[in-house]
């Protein structure tokens, strides 16, 4: 999947989001508001890793198959 299908569509995939990385409150839902460089960041901050790994862990979401 592209990210721009996720921007896009970001009403629907929040959900998604939210149910893959738990620790992502709904403020810090509606303050990434599709924007992939928010995500990225804001996962790097909940789970305090690097922000190249949060950014691995957005490649890997878009790219599974039950997303494609």
């Amino acid at each position: 999947m592209r990210w721009e299908q996720v921007s896009g569509g970001w009403r629907q995939f929040r959900e998604e989001v939210k149910e893959e990385w738990q620790r992502l409150s709904d403020k810090d839902l509606d303050a990434i508001a599709g924007e992939q460089e928010q995500l990225v960041g804001t996962i790097q901050k909940r789970y305090r890793i690097l922000r190249e790994d949060a950014q691995d862990e957005v490649s890997e979401w878009l790219d599974r198959d039950d997303y494609a």
